[in-house]
């Protein structure tokens, strides 16, 4: 009788948080409905053409491999939703070009909650991201291949698309080698693209500091290394290595709200070492850097001490120099 109880508890609890997630989608497209409709009566109406040339005009051409990093409500009123956006991605970059977003996915809101949670695995099969409308919809593309991660997925359409993110549940560490930002930096026409986002939601930033490892000015990774259980397309479970960042960092990092100072230092200084375009793409200011170059120049920073985690303190003290001299290593 007790086990009865306890199995149909169980099955009324997972009936329960089946119909919560329902009505929490139902309740998600009737808001997305509203604001588009109010969108489009206030805003500017932009076209796939219009996106287009805004994205030709940073530069970016057939060809190309571009990882963006977007605000979707920043381009203003899209008829077509984010399914219009990306079809002007596509065009721009054509079909022997390549395109990046992110996919995360993490129920826990952090890597480290994610990784605490009691039995978690990801399943490529079946969960989507929690980055927003853009990679949504990029996830329903046809075409694209997505890597195997537990907490940052990344999907990828386009030639070089297998490549980038085949191999990430066998990287090491989340951005090491093997990794698609590992790989996506090696190719010579790779390109960041911040979509109508500022310089600070730029996870390209990470691979440093795998790529350092100790050299790194910060210790950014907890020692605890998480192993979570993926589930891929065919249906196999693969355990993935991930460390969490050591939380007295996240304060001070330049995604952090409090940070504008660094997010204004950092576009800055790579507009001073000629490095960064910018442009407007729909009604959403826009910017890329050459993937190579900015690596090269993340590093460069970081011999002389200056990171995403530099303190106000620190900027404050080299304020006046910055001010008129780039970073050499560009």
């Amino acid at each position: 009788m007790r086990i009865c109880l306890k199995q149909n508890f169980r099955v009324s609890k997972a009936m329960l948080e089946a119909l919560k997630r329902t009505v929490r989608a139902l309740l998600e497209r009737r808001r997305r409905a509203t604001s588009a409709a109010q969108r489009s009566e206030a805003e500017p109406h932009v076209t796939q053409a219009d996106l287009v040339a805004g994205l030709q005009g940073l530069g970016i051409i057939a060809g190309d491999v571009v990882f963006i990093h977007s605000s979707l409500k920043s381009l203003g009123f899209v008829p077509g939703g984010p399914a219009e956006v990306i079809a002007a991605l596509q065009e721009a970059v054509g079909q022997d070009g390549t395109l990046i977003l992110p996919t995360y996915y993490q129920p826990g809101g952090t890597i480290q909650r994610t990784c605490e949670l009691p039995g978690y695995e990801f399943d490529i099969r079946k969960h989507g991201t929690s980055m927003g409308r853009l990679p949504e919809a990029f996830l329903r593309t046809p075409g694209i291949a997505r890597s195997l991660h537990p907490t940052h997925s990344v999907a990828a359409w386009g030639r070089h698309a297998a490549f980038l993110t085949e191999a990430h549940h066998l990287a090491p560490s989340v951005f090491g080698e093997g990794s698609p930002w590992q790989r996506f930096a090696e190719l010579p026409r790779a390109k960041v693209l911040g979509l109508g986002v500022s310089m600070g939601p730029i996870t390209f930033y990470h691979l440093l500091e795998d790529r350092l490892g100790h050299a790194f000015p910060e210790s950014v990774w907890q020692d605890r290394q998480y192993e979570l259980p993926c589930i891929d397309a065919a249906g196999e479970r693969h355990l993935v290595p991930v460390r969490a960042y050591r939380p007295e960092l996240m304060a001070r990092r330049i995604d952090h709200p409090s940070r504008a100072d660094l997010r204004t230092y950092f576009a800055a200084e790579f507009d001073r070492a000629g490095l960064r375009r910018v442009n407007k793409v729909g009604s959403a200011e826009a910017w890329t850097i050459s993937a190579p170059a900015f690596l090269r120049h993340l590093e460069a920073m970081s011999a002389q001490g200056f990171t995403i985690y530099t303190s106000p303190e620190q900027l404050d003290t080299v304020g006046a120099r910055t001010s008129t001299t780039p970073i050499s290593g560009a």
